[in-house]
């Protein structure tokens, strides 16, 4: 793969990133910080980052 498809594919990500971060901020009303961190560690599973979200809610 040449450089600038991965740096295509890398932006895509983070564009992508910062959407899922919006979503999960408006669904769980957490701070995007916390978004990003959830993200990470759970990536895509929605189930898991609403779960850890509310969590962090009664914290």
């Amino acid at each position: 793969m040449a450089i600038k498809e991965k740096k295509k594919k890398a932006s895509r990500v983070v564009k992508g990133q910062e959407l899922e971060v919006e979503h999960l901020r408006e669904i769980a009303d957490v701070t995007p910080k916390q978004a990003r961190a959830l993200l990470r560690k759970h990536g895509a599973d929605w189930t898991k980052l609403r779960d850890e979200a509310e969590d962090l809610k009664k914290e």
